[in-house]
């Protein structure tokens, strides 16, 4: 039986790791030792990313709307609490946008969070 090289595979296998790392400066893209590392790191940091990202946005949002809802005369925690009670289930993303663009319906939502907590 003749003797099969791992040549080709091999090559592949490298080719596929500087596709990822084109763009990359002097042997970071050049160099198949090297690029893999910095491939296996932009990975792992990308990951990360995706995960931060979720959290980031969440924090903008709480930002938001306790601005608007301190301009309402009500702290982030007891407006929460308040639509809570109230039964309003609207997520953060929402609050936030109904904070930035329509004023007066977040307006009647402090009002409505206001009466249920007092």
């Amino acid at each position: 039986m003749a003797r099969i090289k791992g040549g080709l595979n091999a090559k592949k296998k490298h080719n596929r790791v500087l596709k990822l790392a084109k763009g990359y400066r002097g042997a970071r893209s050049k160099q198949y030792r090297i690029a893999k590392q910095s491939v296996m790191r932009a990975l792992n940091t990308a990951y990360a990313g995706r995960k931060q990202k979720k959290r980031e946005y969440r924090r903008l949002w709480i930002a938001r709307i306790n601005a608007a809802a301190r301009i309402n005369d009500l702290s982030y925690s007891k407006l929460m609490f308040g639509l809570k009670l109230a039964g309003v289930e609207m997520n953060r993303k929402m609050l936030s946008e109904m904070a930035i663009s329509d004023a007066d319906g977040f307006k009647r939502l402090c009002e409505l969070a206001k009466s249920k907590v007092a």
